[in-house]
């Protein structure tokens, strides 16, 4: 390898070259647009508009997991453990195909725009900004230690200094994340995605050629590959894990947004089990480098030279063992290669993950709790500065806190403990579940997982579960060393068991609140959350699990869910749409067309001066068909309706808030409407004899 002092120039140049090109792709991809109609800036921006295809759709779906932790710590734990505690892809293979069964579905039909929205609407916004604490938190820390982890693997291959190398990867990653939103995440996620298999890939057949690495058979290395569970308390410490994987990795933002971007709900289901089988698959080739790495002598390698000797590996090394493989068992030209796949893993994670945390921010935090009627533009807005914010908090984290897997494995406990029973409820059983219920079944997984303890932070156990094992000696020495203490090991699966309590609390205390409040034993002023019976007047008359509190997000909060299904011919074809919103897309469709060039023309061959001739107009499929009739006299301007087959739709009164942005919002309608139509007239009389000027004037006027 050629060397500038201490620096890498091929590996060095690898990573710029991949670096402009991901950025390239990222401002390209900026200037998409979805050619659908109807669709909001604040899901043109968060969710590509809801216009990611197929091919696009299983690479990005796919990229949910399949990121720098997820290709660098399969190598580890293969290295480390053994082949047989490798879980991570076949947890979150299973989990994206349960989330396909029983949530994407579901969730896409109704139009939801983040992971919160369910959750705010069954719970109400305040209960929902508590459960964004635990998905914040999850995504920052993801970033953070996958920033980390990059930066490390620069400093040790590339001997770049850490601090510039995370933070040009993060300046890079935010920036064309800031830009595009959802559409330049999802289409560097197909570079990404193709360069961590390429470059993967080829660097194999080398490493597995290099003379220090011992021929494949059976013996004993093989079965250090292989490695064991342990038996006994080991067993359920794996299994504890296993279900961690499983169910904690469908409660995660970064695959509800490539969910909720999808064309429609069976595509978004479908793209969820393509992605299962592309998470095993892009497993492979890192299993196979960890593999590699187990079976190599490292003494007959360069790193025996650069380290002075110091072997065994070192375990704080041992989370670089796949870029090391990469550096000390491959030619210089293929590491070109390689580097460029680590980068670009990190890279696909840490972007999701800021835009992810990003939108939740804006949408269920600042939108649904503060501003509630703030604007789509604003909303947008709001989510770009954080993008920054989340960015550079991610950033900041990386290059200060030595334990930042640590923080981010306790953040995915708690995703598991809490969030996944919340979302379960909400999506499946929402007749069984209230607020009371919610906040109990909050506070009481938070306190089950936080008493267990947590070592890679130094979180000391307040209750020492059953098959609690003591710290080795060889444990204990190395705390000495270091000058801390030793913690040991909960092998008592906690954390499946608060999921399961906290599951079952949610159900026990939302049926228990609400039959003291029904049966009066408890006075309806106690129902603080307004979730019951502490209810106001004009919602009254609706049902009760829509009550109060339930009622997340009404009409003044701007809540407008597309429940959009399919995408065809640039229409929305809806399964269920108010009344009211029908209005709102048709007036919107009007304006656009008006705003769009040579849209006057347009306008112009719609009107005839023959009283007879008539204008149609179809806004969606399901939706009123109005037939208007347009001539220059204003005396013969008629308006027929021709209505559609009785529909059963539900009324939801309105509060004095509602109703008064209800009215807001009509006369505003009104307003432009009013204007519309004398423009189209004014354009219309500009085309007729002198004669009827002046008297078609007076009568618009």
């Amino acid at each position: 390898m050629e060397f500038i002092g201490d620096i890498d120039l091929v590996g060095l140049l690898s990573v710029i070259i991949f670096y402009f090109l991901i950025l390239g792709v990222g401002m390209w991809a900026a200037q998409k647009k979805s050619n659908v109609e109807g669709v909001s800036e604040e899901e043109e921006t968060m969710l590509a508009g809801r216009n990611i295809g197929m091919f696009v759709g299983i690479f990005t779906m796919t990229a949910t997991w399949v990121g720098g932790g997820y290709i660098n710590g399969t190598a580890e734990i293969v290295f480390n453990d053994g082949l047989v505690w490798c879980q991570a892809p076949f947890g979150y293979a299973l989990s994206l195909m349960l989330g396909g069964i029983f949530f994407a579905n579901k969730m896409r039909t109704k139009g939801y725009v983040t992971m919160l929205d369910p959750l705010q609407d069954a719970y109400g916004s305040r209960m929902g900004g508590l459960l964004f604490l635990p998905a914040l938190c999850g995504e920052v820390f993801w970033s953070a230690g996958i920033l980390a982890a990059l930066g490390a693997t620069l400093a040790i291959i590339l001997q770049v200094p850490l601090d510039p190398a995370v933070g040009i990867s993060a300046l890079i990653a935010i920036l064309y994340t800031w830009i595009g939103g959802l559409y330049s995440v999802a289409y560097t996620d197909v570079v990404q995605l193709g360069c961590i298999a390429v470059g993967l890939w080829i660097c194999i057949p080398f490493a597995w050629a290099h003379p220090a690495v011992a021929d494949i058979q059976l013996t004993d290395w093989t079965e250090k590959w292989i490695g064991e569970i342990g038996g006994g308390w080991w067993n359920a410490y794996y299994t504890d894990y296993f279900l961690l994987l499983t169910f904690g990795g469908i409660p995660w933002q970064v695959y509800f947004q490539r969910v909720l971007s999808s064309k429609s709900a069976k595509k978004a289901e479908t793209l969820s089990y393509i992605a299962a089988f592309g998470c095993i698959l892009m497993a492979v080739p890192p299993v196979l480098i960890g593999g590699i790495a187990k079976a190599t002598d490292w003494n007959q390698t360069d790193y025996a030279l650069v380290h002075h000797g110091v072997l065994p590996i070192p375990k704080e090394d041992t989370r670089m063992i796949l870029p090391m493989v990469l550096q000390y068992l491959t030619p210089s030209f293929i590491a070109f290669f390689g580097l460029g796949a680590v980068s670009a893993a990190v890279m696909s994670s840490a972007d999701s993950s800021v835009l992810s945390a990003s939108s939740m921010f804006a949408r269920n935090v600042y939108k649904l709790i503060f501003r509630q009627n703030a604007s789509e533009t604003e909303i947008v807005w709001v989510m770009r500065v954080a993008i920054f914010v989340v960015g550079g908090m991610a950033t900041v984290m990386a290059l200060t806190i030595p334990t930042i897997y640590g923080l981010w494995a306790l953040c995915s406990d708690l995703v598991y403990v809490i969030l996944f029973p919340q979302l379960l409820m909400v999506v499946h059983f929402k007749d069984y579940c209230n607020t009371y219920g919610s906040l109990f079944a909050y506070c009481l997984g938070l306190f089950i997982r936080l008493i267990g303890g947590e070592k890679l932070i130094k979180l000391p156990p307040l209750v020492y579960f059953p098959g609690y094992q003591e710290p080795t000696a060889e444990e204990i020495a190395e705390a000495a060393e270091k000058g801390t203490t030793a913690f040991g090991t909960q092998l008592f699966p906690f954390r499946t068991v608060a999921m399961v309590l906290s599951l079952i609390s949610i159900i026990f205390i939302s049926i228990l609140s609400t039959w003291l409040f029904k049966t009066k034993r408890l006075d309806k002023s106690w129902d603080i959350f307004r979730c019951v019976v502490n209810v106001p007047d004009d919602q009254a008359q609706m049902n009760e699990s829509d009550d109060g509190e339930m009622i997340g997000m009404t009409k003044s909060e701007v809540k407008k869910y597309s429940a959009v299904d399919e995408i065809s011919n640039g229409c929305i074809t809806s399964h269920v749409i108010p009344e009211e919103e029908e209005d709102e897309i048709c007036v919107r469709k009007r304006k656009e067309s008006l705003s769009r060039g040579g849209s006057i023309d347009k306008v112009r061959r719609q009107v005839s001066i023959d009283p007879a001739a008539q204008r149609k107009s179809t806004c969606s499929d399901g939706s009123d068909k109005l037939r208007k009739q347009t001539s220059v006299d204003p005396a013969d301007v008629r308006l027929e309706d021709k209505s559609a087959p009785d529909v059963k739709r539900r009324i939801r009164p309105l509060s004095k808030v509602d109703r008064r942005e209800s009215l807001k919002q009509l006369r505003q309608g009104i307003k432009e409407g009013v204007q519309e139509v004398k423009e189209v007239l004014r354009d219309a009389a500009d085309h007729l004899p002198d004669g009827h000027r002046k008297e078609s004037g007076d009568a618009m006027e």
